[in-house]
Protein backbone atom coordinates (compact mmCIF):
# COMPACT_ATOMS: atom_id res chain seq x y z
CA UNK A 1 0.00 0.00 0.00
CA UNK A 2 1.41 3.22 -1.15
CA UNK A 3 1.65 6.23 1.09
CA UNK A 4 0.02 9.45 -0.33
CA UNK A 5 2.14 11.45 1.74
CA UNK A 6 5.74 9.80 0.04
CA UNK A 7 4.25 10.56 -3.41
CA UNK A 8 3.44 14.28 -2.84
CA UNK A 9 7.06 14.47 -0.88
CA UNK A 10 8.79 12.89 -3.87
CA UNK A 11 6.93 14.87 -6.50
CA UNK A 12 7.68 18.18 -4.40
CA UNK A 13 11.40 16.89 -4.46
CA UNK A 14 11.33 16.71 -8.45
CA UNK A 15 9.45 19.78 -9.00
CA UNK A 16 12.09 21.77 -7.00
CA UNK A 17 14.77 20.32 -8.71
CA UNK A 18 13.25 20.75 -12.05
CA UNK A 19 12.99 24.65 -11.28
CA UNK A 20 16.57 24.74 -9.94
CA UNK A 21 17.87 23.12 -13.40
CA UNK A 22 15.71 25.53 -14.88
CA UNK A 23 16.73 28.51 -12.83
CA UNK A 24 20.25 27.09 -13.77
CA UNK A 25 19.98 27.45 -17.33
CA UNK A 26 17.89 30.41 -17.41
CA UNK A 27 21.10 32.44 -15.73
CA UNK A 28 23.20 30.54 -18.00
CA UNK A 29 21.57 32.01 -21.08
CA UNK A 30 21.47 35.49 -19.37
CA UNK A 31 25.23 35.84 -18.73
CA UNK A 32 25.67 34.47 -22.68
CA UNK A 33 23.42 37.28 -23.63
CA UNK A 34 25.03 39.69 -21.77
CA UNK A 35 28.38 38.84 -22.89
CA UNK A 36 27.27 38.16 -26.62
CA UNK A 37 25.55 42.03 -26.48
CA UNK A 38 27.97 43.88 -23.98
CA UNK A 39 29.31 45.74 -27.03
CA UNK A 40 26.21 46.63 -27.88
CA UNK A 41 24.72 47.85 -25.34
CA UNK A 42 27.91 50.04 -24.39
CA UNK A 43 27.59 51.82 -27.69
CA UNK A 44 23.98 52.94 -27.12
CA UNK A 45 25.13 54.31 -23.79
CA UNK A 46 27.91 55.75 -25.36
CA UNK A 47 25.85 57.37 -28.20
CA UNK A 48 23.32 58.54 -25.63
CA UNK A 49 25.50 60.32 -23.82
CA UNK A 50 27.04 61.96 -27.16
CA UNK A 51 23.23 62.47 -27.82
CA UNK A 52 22.51 64.31 -25.05
CA UNK A 53 25.77 66.65 -24.91
CA UNK A 54 24.89 68.07 -28.23
CA UNK A 55 21.12 68.78 -27.51
CA UNK A 56 22.36 70.61 -24.49
CA UNK A 57 25.17 72.66 -25.94
CA UNK A 58 22.25 73.49 -28.76
CA UNK A 59 19.62 74.49 -26.61
CA UNK A 60 22.42 76.81 -25.13
CA UNK A 61 23.89 78.20 -27.98
CA UNK A 62 27.64 77.19 -26.78
CA UNK A 63 29.93 74.48 -25.83
CA UNK A 64 28.80 74.24 -21.83
CA UNK A 65 29.60 70.72 -22.15
CA UNK A 66 32.54 69.10 -24.28
CA UNK A 67 32.26 65.15 -24.95
CA UNK A 68 35.23 62.96 -26.50
CA UNK A 69 36.20 59.41 -26.34
CA UNK A 70 39.85 59.02 -25.76
CA UNK A 71 42.35 56.57 -27.58
CA UNK A 72 41.50 53.95 -24.75
CA UNK A 73 37.46 54.21 -25.89
CA UNK A 74 36.32 55.95 -22.30
CA UNK A 75 34.33 59.06 -22.22
CA UNK A 76 35.45 62.01 -20.69
CA UNK A 77 32.70 65.39 -20.45
CA UNK A 78 33.94 68.44 -19.00
CA UNK A 79 31.87 71.04 -18.17
CA UNK A 80 33.35 74.94 -19.35
CA UNK A 81 32.07 76.87 -16.99
CA UNK A 82 33.12 74.93 -13.78
CA UNK A 83 36.28 73.17 -14.68
CA UNK A 84 34.69 69.72 -13.60
CA UNK A 85 35.09 66.85 -15.42
CA UNK A 86 33.00 63.26 -15.80
CA UNK A 87 34.44 60.21 -16.94
CA UNK A 88 32.71 56.89 -18.29
CA UNK A 89 34.38 53.72 -18.56
CA UNK A 90 33.66 50.55 -19.72
CA UNK A 91 35.21 46.97 -18.71
CA UNK A 92 34.05 44.62 -21.24
CA UNK A 93 36.09 42.13 -19.09
CA UNK A 94 34.02 42.65 -15.97
CA UNK A 95 30.87 43.70 -18.34
CA UNK A 96 30.47 47.03 -15.79
CA UNK A 97 30.57 50.89 -16.84
CA UNK A 98 32.07 53.40 -14.33
CA UNK A 99 30.61 57.13 -14.21
CA UNK A 100 32.88 59.19 -11.92
CA UNK A 101 31.74 62.78 -11.59
CA UNK A 102 34.12 64.98 -9.97
CA UNK A 103 31.26 67.23 -9.37
CA UNK A 104 29.73 64.66 -7.12
CA UNK A 105 30.38 64.94 -3.46
CA UNK A 106 33.37 63.26 -1.98
CA UNK A 107 30.96 61.11 0.27
CA UNK A 108 28.76 59.48 -2.95
CA UNK A 109 30.57 56.94 -4.79
CA UNK A 110 30.96 56.29 -8.40
CA UNK A 111 27.73 55.26 -10.33
CA UNK A 112 28.64 51.71 -11.61
CA UNK A 113 26.51 49.95 -13.95
CA UNK A 114 26.38 46.15 -14.72
CA UNK A 115 25.24 44.90 -18.16
CA UNK A 116 22.86 41.63 -17.22
CA UNK A 117 20.86 39.78 -19.85
CA UNK A 118 17.59 39.19 -19.10
CA UNK A 119 14.35 37.28 -20.36
CA UNK A 120 12.08 39.10 -23.20
CA UNK A 121 8.61 39.55 -22.83
CA UNK A 122 8.62 37.22 -26.09
CA UNK A 123 10.62 34.30 -24.87
CA UNK A 124 14.20 35.47 -26.58
CA UNK A 125 16.79 37.20 -24.37
CA UNK A 126 18.50 40.85 -24.33
CA UNK A 127 21.01 42.56 -22.21
CA UNK A 128 20.19 45.78 -20.44
CA UNK A 129 22.58 47.92 -18.24
CA UNK A 130 21.55 47.47 -14.32
CA UNK A 131 22.13 49.19 -11.45
CA UNK A 132 21.03 48.47 -7.28
CA UNK A 133 19.46 44.96 -9.65
CA UNK A 134 17.22 47.47 -11.17
CA UNK A 135 17.28 48.16 -15.11
CA UNK A 136 18.68 51.78 -15.64
CA UNK A 137 16.49 54.67 -17.34
CA UNK A 138 19.32 55.71 -19.34
CA UNK A 139 18.29 59.11 -20.57
CA UNK A 140 17.72 60.02 -16.74
CA UNK A 141 20.64 58.70 -15.56
CA UNK A 142 22.58 60.85 -18.12
CA UNK A 143 21.10 64.09 -17.65
CA UNK A 144 21.08 63.75 -13.81
CA UNK A 145 25.06 62.89 -13.82
CA UNK A 146 24.96 66.04 -16.60
CA UNK A 147 22.82 68.36 -14.13
CA UNK A 148 25.28 67.35 -11.80
CA UNK A 149 28.42 68.27 -13.97
CA UNK A 150 27.03 71.56 -14.27
CA UNK A 151 26.61 72.27 -10.98
CA UNK A 152 22.48 72.84 -11.16
CA UNK A 153 22.13 69.87 -9.42
CA UNK A 154 20.67 66.17 -9.97
CA UNK A 155 17.14 66.81 -10.11
CA UNK A 156 15.07 69.81 -10.86
CA UNK A 157 13.97 72.29 -7.93
CA UNK A 158 9.97 72.43 -8.34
Amino acid sequence: MRDESTKQAAQEFLAEKLAAENQKHEEKLNKETALARALDVWKYFRDSIFAQCNEWNSVTQEESLTCKETPMGDLRIWCASRSKQMTVQYDSRKLTVTIKNAARDESQKDAILTIEGYATNSGGHDAQLVRNNEPVNVHTLILGELRLLTGIGRQRSS
